[in-house]
Parts: structure tokens; sequence; C-alpha cells
């Protein structure tokens, strides 16, 4: 009797067999890498996996051999700024092998790179698509900076080079304007960034004093790692956001979803620190030229004021010498009326007082009566007689 059961090796073999007649070529598989190891002998091991709502639902262990590292990890390093690691999801070009004694292995020869930024395009243009339709693209711009700015949340990784850079170039400007710059950590790369930045910008509003504007601060990555400023939920929160945000994100040639919705972007945060500095140095200068102005009208006053001081003294001194010249004739006329009426005056002209024995002034000859003494008074003396007879 031939048995009824078939030897491992046997069922290992029929496995191989049908893997190679119904796969007998390369294919392409989208998975996510589960693990990674780079080995010393220059192979690298994979897991790669497919998870549904529960968590996994599909795992297979993969290789790239050393001779085709290069060519698979090198080109897809070169073309989209990010190294192979844990968690990124890709499509494969990979060969199924089916070893009787190791079993199932996806040996990997590529890695359809333009797919996967083409994804991420697309999705960035469809998260465009939903904020333009929600009027949530020009929210930002209706918001500013004050003319002097001060107190700036920021959000960025506390040991970010570009954090430290930002800083560096704000604090010791060269003209010593003063700042209060307060981190608001948050992880900034990776699908866990959105969310982290999100809740850093809740926890800002939470602060007693808002802030003059919050600052979103990355440095350069690669294109996978600088895909979470393309989130739409991110993307809303700014667009949203009742303070001035502005980002530095990436590179020169990067331009995100979250850029587009602020209200200010520039390439890099060091730009961002002289966007502060300009700021307060243009509102500096506005209120110098303030000063000089109110200097010279001030002067000018001073000096319209001080001519016209001068010429009311002009023309007071003016009126009070023509007072005291009509004062002085007037004084002058009376002066001459008073010698022309003093007694002395009058007798200095041949005339005489006559005046009673007790000094009265006698006007009429009828006042005095024969034996009478009178005195004759003349300007040269007096003369004392006697009344002998009247006429």
């Amino acid at each position: 009797m031939e048995p009824d059961y078939l030897e491992l090796l046997e069922l290992q073999t029929l496995i191989r067999e049908g893997i190679e007649e119904i796969l007998p070529g390369p294919v392409r598989v989208r998975a996510e890498i589960a693990s990674l190891q780079r080995r010393t002998n220059g192979h690298c091991y994979l897991e790669l996996c497919e998870s549904g709502p529960r968590g996994p639902v599909a795992k297979v262990r993969a290789v790239i051999w050393r001779s085709a590292w290069e060519s698979v990890a090198g080109k897809f390093s070169s073309e989209t700024g990010e190294n192979l690691r844990e968690g990124l999801s890709l499509v494969f070009e990979v060969t199924v092998n089916y070893s009787e004694l190791y079993g199932l292995t996806l040996v990997i020869g590529g890695i359809d790179v333009g797919l996967t930024l083409g994804e991420a395009e697309l999705a960035r243009r469809r998260t465009l698509e939903k904020l333009e339709e929600e009027g949530l693209m020009d929210l930002q711009k209706e918001l500013a900076l004050p003319d002097i700015p001060y107190d700036i949340a920021v959000i960025s990784a506390p040991d970010a080079a570009g954090y430290g850079d930002f800083r560096r170039h704000l604090l010791e400007n060269e003209y010593g304007f003063a700042f209060n710059v307060h981190l608001y950590e948050a992880t900034m790369q990776g699908e866990n960034a959105p969310a982290s930045i999100r809740d850093a910008m809740s926890r800002i509003l939470l602060e007693e004093q808002a802030p003059d504007a919050v600052f979103i601060l990355r440095g350069g990555g690669s294109a996978l790692d600088l895909a979470c400023f393309d989130d739409y939920e991110l993307a809303a929160a700014i667009a949203r956001y009742p303070i001035p945000v502005y980002t530095a994100i990436g590179h020169d040639r990067d331009v995100h979803v979250a850029d587009l919705v602020a209200c200010g972007s520039v390439k890099t945060p060091t730009a961002l620190a002289d966007l502060l500095i300009d700021a307060v140095a243009a509102e500096d200068e506005r209120i110098g030229a303030y000063v000089s102005r109110l200097r010279i009208a001030f002067g000018n006053k001073i000096s319209s004021v001080e001519a016209a001081c001068q010429r009311m003294l002009h023309r007071t001194a003016l009126a009070f010498s023509a007072k005291i010249s009509l004062d002085d004739a007037r004084l002058a006329t009376l002066q001459a009326r008073i010698a022309s009426a003093d007694p002395r005056t009058i007798l200095s002209r041949g005339y005489a007082l006559v005046a009673d024995g007790k000094g009265a002034l006698i006007k009429s000859a009828s006042a005095v009566s024969v034996g009478d003494s009178i005195s004759v008074r003349y300007s040269d003396g007096t003369l004392n007689c006697r009344v002998n007879g009247k006429v």
C-alpha cells in the first residue's frame, strides 16, 4: 500500500514548485517594514507586514542581499532623502523564494520610489482641495504680527539644531532688541507629529497671556520625514488658530500645506528670527523718525514763540516809551503851570503881598483901617508898615 501522507520534504517541494509555477518572476508587493536588521555580512533582513483594523493580518520574511543593497537602499535614500526604516509602507519589487529548509522569503530587488512619492503628492493635493472648499486657506492671512512683537511661542523639538539657531540669531541680534521666547515641545516627524504639534498649539491657548505669534520650526529632512506637514488635521488647526502662525519647515525646495495655510512662512529658522528683528527695527526707525519730527516741530514752535515774545516785548517797550514821553510832556506842562502860579514868580514881576498883623492876606483896602499894622512882602524882602491914612 502507498502511504497516505507526504514526507515534509515532499510537501515543501510541492509548495516550492507550485510557487515557482504561479510566480515565476518578480512581483510588486505593497507592505510595511515591521523590522529591519543590517548584518555585518552586508545582507539586510526584514520582516514585512500588513495591518488591518485589529492588527497585523499578514507577515513575511524578506531580504536585501549585499549585492543589491546599494541599488535598492542607496537609490531609495538618494531619491527620497530617507533611509529605509521600520514603519515605512512601500511598494517592493520582489522575487518569491521558497526553500524546503528555510520556508518563504521575499528577495527584494527594488522599491517603487515614484509610486511612494506620487501617492504622497496625490494626498497633498486632496488636502489642499479640501481646505479650499472649506474656506480655510486664507483665514490666517487676516492676522498679522503686532508692530513690536515680543512674546513668541515656538513649537519644536528641544534638541533641534534649527531651534538653537533661531534662539541664538534672535536673542543675540545686533540691535540689542529683547524678545521673550517660550518653547512648546512636540514630535516634529513621523505619523505622530501632527497630533503632537496640535497638542502643543492647544497648550499655548491655555496660557493666561497669549503670545504675539506661534512659530513652528523644523529643519531639513527627507520627503517622508516632512510629509506630516501635509496632514489635513494639522493644516486645518493652523488655519483656524486665533494667533498668527509662522512656519519654517524643511529646505528651499519644500513647500508644505502647513506653509500655505499659515499666516506666513520662510525657509529657515534664522529667517524667522530675521522676520521678528526686521519688524522691531522698522518700528524703531518709525519711532525715531517721529522723535526727530517732534524735535524739529518743537524747535520751530519754540523759535516762533520766542520771536513772538520778542515782538511783544518790543511793542511793549515802544508803548511804555511813548507813554513815558507823554507823561513827561504833561508833567512839564504841569510844572510850568505850577511855576507860573508860584507867588515868588509873581513877586519877581514887581507885585507885592500885603498881610495884616496876624499874617492874613489883605485883598482889599476896605479891610484895613487907619492905624493898622501891615506887612508888605516883595520878592527881595518884607516891609512892616502902619496905615496912616486911606484914600
